[in-house]
């Protein structure tokens, strides 16, 4: 079941080249769970008109078409033989993201698509690749990079206030729909693998990754997980999932050397906290034993501090975004290269599964012309600070 990110505020948003350029023309594909949040986004922004909604039940798309006065047809071949358009939002199953993706690429439409990129690694790395030679922007809907929250994270980690990242423990767990065709890791893993790749200075880039997972109601599919792998100087990262919580947990945890934070998703009063309390330990040489190590730990305590954030609708971000990168003014943050990133861990923690728990080696994407992370911010320097009070 898709996880929907908080500050739904029905604002209608805008970039600034929506003042000098002609709205994008968009075809939302797939009227089910996401497809009405993203129609219902694009057709706010001042940056988009929404012409038509697809879907094989013809009478689901008819009945979302209507609300907002569009065409609706019954496939995207329908869409692209009678309507123009620029662009093409996708909120399909997984496992046809692939075929709706080249479909549209291969007209010369721009591609949105929700997560995960593809139910393959190598379908995946076609999308990216198909698009970039075709001169194309492919994006992913990861939403919880538009948040304010998940913003000021990446900002703070930008600014070394937690100095070295030490580990990131996260947690996604409530009581929810066991999906027919993915298991607890391809549902709800995305999720926290796209804002690490976003917010972490070396973006998501493991070489191996270990996957635990139960299925104690014998559904066939995984249904409670733990997925843990490496990070650069020694750190590790830690997400557990689980569809069978009675509880509903969001919370990622980032300690570093300096400062730990913490985010907690469904507290709206304080959604960021940021802990200067942690294990001190002075530079010593490797080759002190490990009394005089063990001599020198200290614990630092010190103040607790939560940041005020604006609060937005982060799809209306997202579809913000999708235009400016459309229209060159930056490549977008979430890109088909970085859902390219987060398939690969995916796909390392099934073949992780199947080895029952084994190390399993991501594909190392070599010879795709993948940008680095960190690319351009998504609001400008120091907006969210200027921001805070609103």
């Amino acid at each position: 079941m898709a996880d929907l990110p908080y500050s739904l505020v029905p604002l209608r948003t805008a970039s600034p080249a929506s003042q000098h350029s002609r709205p994008l023309g968009v075809v939302v594909v797939g009227a089910g769970y996401w497809g009405p949040n993203l129609a219902r986004n694009f057709q706010r922004s001042e940056d988009w008109e929404l012409r038509a909604i697809c879907d094989l039940d013809v009478e689901r798309a008819e009945g979302l078409a209507r609300q907002y006065g569009v065409a609706s047809c019954g496939s995207l071949d329908e869409a692209l033989d009678t309507l123009d358009f620029d662009a093409v939002a996708i909120a399909t199953p997984a496992r046809t993201h692939h075929g709706v993706a080249l479909t549209a690429l291969g007209a010369g439409k721009h591609v949105l698509v929700e997560k995960p990129l593809a139910d393959h690694w190598d379908k995946g790395s076609e999308m990216v690749t198909t698009a970039e030679d075709n001169g194309l922007i492919l994006m992913a809907d990861h939403t919880y990079c538009y948040t304010p929250a998940v913003q000021k994270m990446r900002e703070l980690l930008l600014e070394g206030e937690l100095g070295d990242i030490l580990y990131v423990d996260s947690v996604r767990i409530n009581l929810g729909l066991v999906q027919p065709d993915v298991d607890v890791f391809w549902d709800l893993a995305p999720h926290d693998l796209s804002i690490l790749d976003y917010i972490l200075p070396e973006g998501l880039r493991p070489d191996a990754v270990a996957a635990h997972g139960a299925d104690p109601l014998g559904t066939g599919r995984d249904c409670v997980g733990h997925l843990s792998f490496d990070l650069p100087f020694g750190a590790m990262a830690h997400i557990h999932v689980n569809w069978l919580s009675p509880t509903k947990i969001r919370q990622m945890v980032i300690g570093g050397t300096r400062r730990t934070l913490v985010w907690d998703d469904l507290n709206p009063q304080q959604r960021l906290s940021i802990y200067d309390r942690g294990v001190q330990l002075p530079h010593r040489s490797p080759r002190a034993g490990a009394e005089r190590r063990e001599a020198a730990i200290s614990y630092r305590l010190g103040d607790t501090w939560s940041p005020a954030l604006p609060e937005r609708e982060a799809l209306g971000q997202m579809v913000a975004e999708f235009a400016s990168a459309i229209r060159g003014e930056r490549p977008p943050a979430t890109s088909g290269a970085s859902a390219l990133r987060v398939l690969g861990v995916l796909e390392a923690t099934s073949r992780s599964l199947q080895g029952s728990g084994a190390q399993a080696t991501v594909n190392p994407a070599e010879g795709l012309r993948l940008e680095e992370p960190y690319g351009a911010p998504l609001v400008e320097e120091g907006a969210l600070r200027q921001g805070a009070g609103a």
